[in-house]
């Protein structure tokens, strides 16, 4: 595949401007946030004194007459799967877009899981699947999903989420790490996400515009939907215009947040206008925390 020297330099300038996060961010939380999800079973033991009760297996405690505990060990490596949204409604956002924050913070990630020497891959999506990178190790290898993502150029404008979460669910045999990063602004997905959750570790990394929940007083402006191309008229110098589309769209926020909580799923809330480093650092830290009180 030829990659234009602009692409190059994109994928450069990431890696450059990242390098610090990962390196500090992930070096010692990558393991306690990720690692331990990845277990595969080793053994049934005869139950000991401090062991979790919830470890045993009851099929062979009822055959052998006494309590038998499953054990596991840690895999020595984990599969990360990026779904990152490139919609049209990702096109939106200062001062950069939703979707150029997604493909930088999935580009962390990928330079995450290749120091760790993980398998990392990647789907992108917009009205349907449009790319697949499949999941390999090695730092080429994530250079490689970098340069798909800053490079790729979605053919449709609107968000098939629930297509791309059963997608992934095909795709994915055995259980893995799956970040989906989107605006999730979209229709049906909650099913498909559930599914997902129930096979894998799920984290959702939500992108969100400022200006999608306080719109700027500027009188009447012709507003655009980035997806359906459909013009409306909007009288922003309104207060009651302004309050109303304020609640829909936190009635939305939050609406999308009980249905991620619901489904099992970590969250990670980032906008546009602000530096997405503390809080990826903050989830992830609860994240650890929770994991270590499992």
């Amino acid at each position: 595949m030829s990659v234009s020297p602009d692409i190059l330099k994109q994928v450069k300038g990431i890696e450059l401007r990242t390098r610090g996060l990962v390196g500090s961010l992930f070096a010692g939380e990558y393991r306690s946030v990720f690692r331990g999800q990845g277990m595969e079973f080793a053994e049934v033991r005869a139950y000991e004194s401090g062991d979790d009760f919830r470890s045993i297996d009851w099929n062979v405690s009822a055959r052998l007459a006494s309590p038998y505990v499953k054990t596991f060990t840690e895999e020595r490596e984990l599969t990360l799967m990026l779904l990152v949204d490139q919609s049209g409604s990702t096109r939106f956002g200062e001062p950069r877009t939703k979707g150029a924050l997604a493909v930088e913070v999935a580009a962390v990630l990928a330079l995450a899981a290749a120091r760790q020497n993980d398998r990392v891959g990647a789907l992108l999506f917009a009205d349907d699947v449009e790319l697949v990178v499949p999941p390999r190790k090695g730092r080429r290898h994530a250079l490689r999903v970098i340069r798909d993502l800053v490079a790729f150029e979605p053919a449709g404008r609107r968000t098939n989420l629930a297509a791309s979460l059963s997608y992934a669910s095909r795709l994915l045999r055995h259980r893995s790490i799956v970040v989906v990063l989107s605006d999730f602004i979209a229709e049906g997905w909650e099913r498909p996400l559930r599914r997902l959750a129930a096979r894998h570790d799920l984290v959702a990394i939500t992108v969100d515009d400022p200006r999608e929940h306080v719109l700027p007083e500027s009188g009447w402006i012709e507003m655009q939907d980035a997806e359906s191309g459909r013009r409306v008229l909007v009288d922003t110098g309104s207060r009651d215009v302004r309050l109303k589309i304020g609640t829909l769209t936190r009635e939305r926020r939050e609406e999308r947040s009980r249905t991620l909580a619901a489904a099992g799923a970590d969250q990670v809330h980032l906008e546009t206008g602000a530096p997405y480093a503390l809080p990826l650092r903050r989830a992830f830290a609860l994240r650890a925390r929770r994991i270590r009180r499992a």
